[in-house]
């Protein structure tokens, strides 16, 4: 296996012609010519994120406010630490983009990256949002850096986070293959107990704010996750000789243990203590997830689990209409104006 080359910022004799364009180690100019993608499927994508621009603070918390402070001590306690863990997660996403994006040659998926570590940053400013409405400062400061000090929450960061960390030490081909992998977890797998927990809220007529912040969050969030996972369907076309058996077994085994993580959250901080959810659901639901996951990037499914089993979490996710599950449609148009006009 040859060398993982890091992308010069500056290449005169970079490649001009549309066909070299590789995903890694390509001689790229860095030019971004929106008329001459390889991947044709940025297109689409690009004008799908720019059209879900939106801004935490236009959407009203002032019910959440009231509402607080009368959810049951297991609600709040789901609350809190769920926020504590979506905070934590899409902040290191942030800071992580870059790293990947030094290695990919593809500027169209650059651009993707760039509109990606934009809105991972607007998510967080989102959970800023919340807890500023609806927590005093100390509150808020122990909600954020609940992460260091609840030893659940810490081991299932570490597994995203010690991946993104081997990749800064090591960055090989096989390591940036299972960071991109850790980002596919992430957003497809890793949130969605705390989605279900807060769309089954606004089902209950509890914090319907803080669900529209998540709603338009989750929106992002399928982006995110039909971006790699075009960014491995490439690489396996284009790298297959990285693809043994062996390989594709551990990106098996990377999305079972992130299924796994999931669950054990789940049911750790919603359990079988709020009306409308409980573990059983959780765990059906995730596994439900993790075959669709290994399915969207050519991987045998492992847990067989065919019908959704929480429909109600795809309606409340789809943000005024617009279809969020790039797996299974394409987008509808989206207006910004329009969708929060409508949904406030």
């Amino acid at each position: 296996m040859s060398t993982l080359n890091r992308r010069p910022l500056f290449n005169e004799q970079g490649d001009t012609e549309t066909a070299k364009k590789r995903m890694i180690n390509g001689n790229t100019t860095n030019l971004n010519d929106f008329n001459n993608m390889k991947y044709t499927w940025v297109s689409d994508w690009y004008r799908q994120a720019m059209n879900n621009f939106w801004i935490p603070e236009e959407i009203n918390l002032a019910g959440d406010l009231k509402q607080y402070q009368t959810l049951s001590d297991s609600e709040r306690t789901a609350y809190d630490k769920i926020l504590s863990f979506l905070i934590f997660l899409d902040s290191i996403q942030t800071a992580n983009l870059g790293n990947i994006s030094n290695y990919i040659t593809a500027s169209e998926v650059n651009l993707c990256l760039t509109i990606q570590a934009y809105q991972e940053a607007i998510h967080s400013q989102s959970y800023s949002y919340m807890l500023d409405t609806i927590c005093s400062p100390e509150k808020r400061n122990e909600i954020l850096y609940q992460w260091k000090d609840d030893p659940i929450l810490l081991n299932r960061n570490k597994f995203i986070g010690d991946q993104y960390n081997k990749f800064l030490d090591e960055p090989t081909h096989k390591n940036l293959l299972r960071t991109i992998m850790a980002n596919y977890i992430l957003e497809g797998i890793y949130f969605y107990s705390g989605f279900m927990f807060f769309y089954n809220l606004e089902r209950n007529g509890k914090m319907s704010g803080s669900s529209q912040e998540i709603r338009y969050i989750n929106r992002d969030e399928n982006t995110h996750l039909w971006l790699f996972r075009n960014i491995i369907n490439e690489l396996k076309i284009e790298e297959p000789e990285l693809f043994t058996d062996k390989l594709k077994n551990e990106l098996t085994e990377m999305l079972k243990t992130g299924v796994e993580n999931e669950i054990e959250w789940g049911k750790y901080v919603i359990g079988n203590n709020i009306q409308g959810i409980n573990e059983k659901l959780i765990d059906q639901y995730i596994k439900y997830l993790g075959d669709l996951r290994l399915k969207g990037i050519g991987l045998d499914p492992v847990y067989n689990i065919d019908t959704n089993p929480a429909p109600w979490v795809d309606h409340l996710s789809n943000a005024n209409s617009v279809k969020t599950d790039f797996f299974e449609a394409k987008s509808t148009a989206y207006a910004k104006a329009a969708v929060l006009v409508d949904d406030l």
